[in-house]
């Protein structure tokens, strides 16, 4: 699997696509939250605290993550080297671990740079050092959680076609329905509303935005995770046959 790691990353860094993840996610944020007028300019709220890029951020890379893990499978599919593939000493699960883990590297390197936005309100607070870490911290462990089920759709859905595009669009939808839709038709279920906006990702997500890491929360994700890899290590079976 490690094998299978390391080549993933060599792709994404030697090609230009790993650079251009890592420079849209940090060219966008830094707009959105230093340059443009609304709700997410950092400068314009009054307050030293990272909540504007905390909410921005999912809704960035619902749409990045698919990007980078719309070739996973769909690739190998059309260039026909997936039998090539099976070929390797290698199980399905580290077949899936090694696509998977490659691709949340990739978004991980895009992701360090952000720390630069924490010592900036650190030093634009009043007084200097006005930032609750507690909830900064807790944030960024949601996002982790986060890029890890967005990258796990990600991988499922490049397997249920060898078009890269109909890869990404599946997986923006499943994404989106995850993060936002259960949230959206907890509205329509009246008293089971706190329990349907609960299955979705955004419920759980600013949960751990609290600066509470509740096991709950850490579980949901992993599930969701696991879910999906599962998943996939389900149809490269069906691609066997």
């Amino acid at each position: 699997m490690k094998a299978l790691l390391l080549r993933e990353i060599k792709t994404f860094f030697g090609s230009p696509i790993g650079y251009l993840v890592v420079a849209i996610f940090l060219i966008l944020n830094g707009l959105f939250l230093w340059v443009f007028e609304g709700e997410f300019n950092i400068l314009n709220s009054g307050f030293a605290d990272l909540s504007p890029f905390f909410k921005l951020a999912p809704w960035i890379l619902i749409f990045l993550i698919p990007a980078v893990t719309m070739k996973s499978f769909s690739d190998e599919r059309k260039q026909g080297t997936m039998e090539l593939l099976f070929t390797k000493p290698l199980s399905n699960w580290e077949i899936v671990n090694g696509k998977f883990f490659g691709a949340f590297v990739l978004i991980l390197v895009a992701l360090v740079p952000s720390v630069l936005y924490v010592i900036t309100i650190y030093t634009l607070g009043n007084p200097v050092g006005n930032i609750d870490f507690g909830s900064t911290l807790g944030s960024y462990f949601g996002l982790l959680f986060l890029i890890a089920a967005y990258t796990a759709i990600g991988v499922f859905t490049s397997t249920l076609s060898d078009n890269q595009i109909v890869a990404f669009i599946l997986a923006v939808f499943f994404c989106f329905i995850f993060y936002f839709g259960f949230d959206g038709l907890s509205r329509f279920f009246g008293s089971f509303s706190p329990l349907v906006a609960s299955l979705g990702m955004d419920f759980h997500y600013k949960s751990m935005s609290r600066g509470v890491l509740d096991t709950r929360d850490i579980l949901y994700f992993a599930s969701i995770s696991i879910l999906f890899l599962a998943a996939t290590v389900y149809q490269l079976k069906s691609f066997k046959w």
